[in-house]
């Protein structure tokens, strides 16, 4: 009898062996980062049935199929469990694509080229931070490619949220009532001005003891429109973040205490700021990070830009009255890091552990749960990721390449069933638009001093 070497069930007995011996290079038949370095193609990484969802469900799933109630079963073990009972219950479907083999799709280019520079250089020190040679703060890009440690993978993705040096996200979002109706709808931007780990190789204004600056401000409706936040990130990842908010009906800042970071910051949203990237906290004020497993999974992490749609909306679809979820692509991820963590430094925080699936290939999450202080499961963060090319709509970086950023958001609090459901888009009121470079704008003036979100506010 003709044994093979790679039986299908050899990636999940690998996958295993990695978790239980503390193994930490992503790669199945040969370590994934060298093949992303020489060209970005992973296929060599790993067997077939990680890179074809035909193959993996033998045959009952193919590119171009949609999971829905009748066929998630075969797949349940691709998906969280929020998502597995939103397609099983609430009617949601989800477009299975072709998986990705050139990895430099998962990345903004420059961001990449930082990551594959500077790999190798970083260190965690004796204080817990992530440091540079030197002792200096981080110099760009992703610090840990192929990451040992769980404190080594939220490294990854706190250090640099969006992967620019300055983000600006026009917003729409809409919560949905367990009723399947809109109770809410908001119009906002979100802004993150990195200080340290930038991409062009410098230190803002010298402020080395600082990460980033992100601020929040709210353009409708009216009677919330005005509201902004600011957030001011130190280096030090055990410091809290200083968060000041202004308040129309206060008509002055304010600051907010430090567990105001699991509160909704506008009534009826799902999410905190804690949410944010499945990394909203620094680093060292939650811990007990464990890896706890690596498996495949269903994800969408690329070709969700809906460019040549009016205002880069999706479509909608699910849920009592069809407007529950967006429209999504998802394809299998050969390889996702299962991490899990608690918040050590958050004694009266309502999250009592978060589980987060982080892709491989480019260390961003692919799906995110957080769970009470009962250990029930509590709220899911899901994110669309793509290059912004769809159609005949491309946006370019400044150096020409398509761009790349998140596209969609689904918050969905499953004790109460209601969900956030949020859209990047071209433009939102108050006529801001997004942008992934700050280009010769005074951004840090403009939106990220107390002064800026007053001035915002009125």
């Amino acid at each position: 009898m003709h044994i093979r070497k790679y039986d299908f069930n050899y990636s999940r007995r690998m996958f295993m062996e990695k978790t239980l011996k503390g193994i930490a290079s992503a790669g199945v038949l040969a370590p994934m980062w060298p093949l992303i370095a020489n060209g970005a193609d992973i296929s060599k990484a790993y067997p077939d049935e990680l890179l074809s969802i035909e193959m993996y469900t033998k045959g009952k799933i193919k590119p171009g199929d949609f999971i829905t109630a009748a066929n998630v079963d075969v797949v349940k073990d691709l998906l969280d469990p929020i998502s597995y009972m939103q397609v099983k219950e609430m009617g949601r479907r989800i477009e299975i694509v072709e998986s990705v083999k050139d990895a430099s799709v998962l990345f903004p280019n420059a961001f990449l080229e930082a990551t594959l520079k500077n790999q190798g250089k970083a260190e965690i020190g004796a204080d817990g931070n992530i440091y540079a040679p030197g002792k200096k703060a981080w110099i760009g890009g992703l610090p840990f490619p192929d990451p040992k440690t769980g404190e080594e993978v939220i490294a990854n993705i706190t250090l640099s949220w969006g992967r620019h040096d300055y983000c600006q996200y026009a917003i729409r979002q809409w919560d949905i009532a367990p009723d399947g109706s809109e109770a809410y709808q908001y119009d906002f931007v979100w802004a993150e001005l990195q200080a340290t780990g930038r991409l062009d190789g410098t230190v803002f204004q010298n402020k080395a003891d600082m990460l980033r600056f992100q601020s929040v401000w709210f353009t409708a409706p009216n009677d919330i429109g005005g509201t902004a936040f600011l957030s001011s990130w130190h280096y030090d990842q055990n410091k809290f973040p200083d968060l000041y908010g202004y308040l129309p009906a206060f008509k002055r800042v304010r600051q907010f205490p430090t567990n105001q970071r699991f509160e909704p910051l506008v009534p009826g949203v799902t999410w905190f700021l804690s949410d944010a990237w499945a990394a909203g906290d620094p680093m060292l004020t939650w811990g007990n990070y464990k890896i706890v497993g690596r498996q495949p999974m269903l994800g969408a992490v690329a070709g969700n830009f809906s460019g040549s749609k009016k205002n880069w909306e999706a479509g909608t679809h699910g849920g009592p009255k069809g407007k529950t979820f967006w429209d999504s692509k998802m394809q299998l991820v050969p390889e996702c890091i299962v991490l899990e963590a608690e918040p050590t430094g958050y004694p009266r925080s309502p999250v009592g552990k978060k589980r987060i699936w982080i892709d491989t290939r480019n260390q961003l999450f692919v799906a995110y749960n957080t769970f009470d202080r009962r250990g029930d499961v509590w709220k899911s963060f899901e994110a669309g990721w793509s290059r912004y090319e769809d159609g005949g709509t491309v946006i370019k970086d400044a150096n020409g390449n398509p761009d790349w950023s998140w596209t969609y958001l689904h918050s969905h609090d499953v004790q109460s069933n209601r969900m956030s459901r949020i859209m990047h888009t071209e433009s939102c009121s108050g006529g801001y638009k997004s942008e992934l470079s700050a280009g010769s704008d005074d951004v840090y003036n403009k939106f990220m001093t107390t002064t800026a979100i007053q001035r915002l506010g009125t």
